[in-house]
């Protein structure tokens, strides 16, 4: 498995501090240095034992970087990868953990100064928690990564990229930055936004009256606020597009119900059913 001497990391929030921890525990850096905005964050990384050193100054951050990695919400990170390209040594890798791929790939994809690479990434692991003091060196073993080449990718980038993230314990999937927002709309950020709406819609008086199931349906409600805007907005068609086909769904649940037909309500439960069982968990 491949040694870096130094990673440095943008943001060492839940995800960040995660991969800086399994980067030390695991051995696979000499270094691991967290850029942050705050102080705060940067003592709580420590605390975790997710860095070896930190700064509030990016510049200073990535001036010895073999690779960054920027774990910012996704409106910031091609500012924040144009900055560090600046920064850091001539030639330097750089990826991301952002949950968008399609705009921050278009942004930063053979465009950035001084022989600089962007290769995204998305590791599929996370909670609604954040901050490092919620952050695990175990989060990503066996979770999926995927990582959005282009025809501008060089191979022993990618190799590289692959490495990294295998070394964390992920498994690695390749796809197209259109592809993983199309997927990840699916199955991560419309189910976020229909969690967030099935909350809003409880009523205070009955708060008291909510069981695990209800529990476990809204729980990632509780994520950022800005941080799901962002994802929501530069996602958003494809969201939309979700939204449409359970809007057709919605209806036709509805008229089940109204006229009494347990064969598609059956149907609809069936279905359901199959599908959740085959993910296991």
């Amino acid at each position: 498995m491949a040694r870096w001497k130094t990673v440095s990391i943008v943001g060492v929030g839940l995800i960040g501090a995660s991969i800086g921890q399994a980067l030390l525990r695991r051995r696979l850096a000499d270094d691991v240095i967290g850029i942050a905005r705050r102080q705060t964050t940067l003592r709580a990384a420590r605390r975790v034992n997710a860095v070896t050193h930190t700064t509030i100054d990016l510049a200073r951050g990535v001036a010895e970087a073999d690779l960054v990695v920027v774990c910012t919400p996704v409106a910031t990170i091609p500012e924040l990868v144009r900055r560090a390209a600046e920064h850091c040594p001539e030639g330097t890798l750089i990826t991301d953990a952002g949950s968008t791929k399609a705009a921050i790939v278009a942004a930063l994809d053979n465009n950035l100064p001084r022989g600089c690479r962007f290769l995204g990434s998305h590791p599929l692991a996370g909670s609604e928690k954040t901050g490092p003091s919620y952050s695990d060196a175990e989060l990503f073993e066996g979770r999926v990564t995927i990582i959005t080449p282009t025809r501008n990718t060089r191979a022993e980038d990618f190799d590289a990229l692959e490495e990294f993230w295998t070394g964390l314990g992920s498994v690695v999937v390749r796809m197209s930055p259109e592809e993983h927002d199309e997927a990840i709309g699916m199955t991560s950020h419309f189910p976020h936004l229909v969690a967030s709406l099935l909350a809003g819609m409880l009523p205070e008086q009955w708060f008291r009256f909510t069981g695990t199931g209800f529990l476990d349906t809204t729980r990632i409600a509780a994520g950022d606020i800005e941080l799901w805007k962002q994802i929501l907005m530069q996602n958003r068609l494809n969201v939309m597009k979700n939204c449409q086909a359970l809007a057709q769904e919605l209806l036709r649940a509805a008229q089940a119900l109204r006229d009494g037909n347990e064969k598609v309500v059956e149907e609809i439960l069936t279905r359901g059913k199959k599908n959740r069982d085959a993910l296991g968990g």
